[in-house]
């Protein structure tokens, strides 16, 4: 009798050890009884009844998936190379094994699907523009479809968009046509700014009689540095006048 008791013994405590699980802190254990859904263990050590009861564990932490560069075609029918990548991570564990066959395959599948949607509805100033707009929209239309699935969607970001060769020269041209605007509007403004300085510099040159003489006289000599040369300038009459009212002006001031 006590031989088959040890044995009876041996053979449950076998059973209590192979059914005995570790299910970490970032998992949750999915309980299939007989193929029906009976709970959800929490981290820890736990216990299956081997043969009737199996246990999935699912990975609650966030999780990416890359949404390989997909050719699509833009609103202004510019075809364009896109690639993205998706972080998630699993609300429901229970939902994640029991709505969906493979919620990580079929994140990605739907990811793809709506940016091409996406993409195909904008034009292709939008889509470099507003990558970050783009990007929210996706987000938003995955995060609805995969919600049933127990999957929350943190944020999508497009990574890389490629352009086509001849798009690219077009681009650069356009850039530097801006770029060539933008410094004949400075220039303009500079001499506006100038002549603006120049007109009221005159009037106080007005102001002083002879100032203006004074100042094309002041302007010649740094023409001509160089005494060896001869410069002849044709002078109206004004400035002749100028330096007699200069004259003048200083013959009263020595008075």
């Amino acid at each position: 009798m006590t031989t088959p008791f040890f044995w009876l013994i041996g053979v449950i405590v076998f059973f209590v050890l192979i059914g005995l699980r570790v299910v970490d802190q970032y998992e949750r254990g999915v309980i299939l009884t007989l193929g029906k859904y009976t709970g959800t263990r929490q981290p820890g050590l736990t216990w299956i009844l081997i043969g009737v009861q199996r246990i999935i564990k699912v990975d609650l932490r966030i999780a990416t998936v890359d949404i390989p560069q997909q050719e699509v075609i833009t609103k202004d029918n510019v075809t364009v190379g896109i690639n993205a990548v998706v972080y998630f991570r699993v609300d429901s564990a229970e939902k994640a094994v029991l709505e969906v066959q493979d919620f990580r395959h079929a994140v990605a599948l739907y990811a793809q699907a709506a940016l091409r949607d996406v993409i195909g509805g904008i034009e292709l100033d939008f889509l470099l523009s507003e990558r970050d707009k783009i990007a929210e929209e996706i987000k938003k239309i995955v995060d609805v479809a995969t919600d049933p699935w127990g999957i929350d969607v943190s944020i999508i970001k497009i990574q890389d968009i490629e352009l086509p060769a001849d798009m690219k020269r077009v681009m650069a041209k356009q850039a530097e046509a801006e770029r060539e605007r933008r410094a004949i509007i400075i220039r303009a403004e500079g001499e506006y700014i100038a002549s603006q300085k120049l007109s009221q510099a005159a009037q106080v040159l007005s102001s002083v009689p002879g100032g203006i003489s004074m100042r094309t006289l002041q302007t010649i000599e740094k023409i001509n540095p160089d005494p060896s040369k001869t410069v002849l300038f044709a002078l109206p009459i004004e400035f002749m006048e100028g330096i007699k009212s200069l004259s003048s002006f200083l013959k009263e001031k020595g008075k």
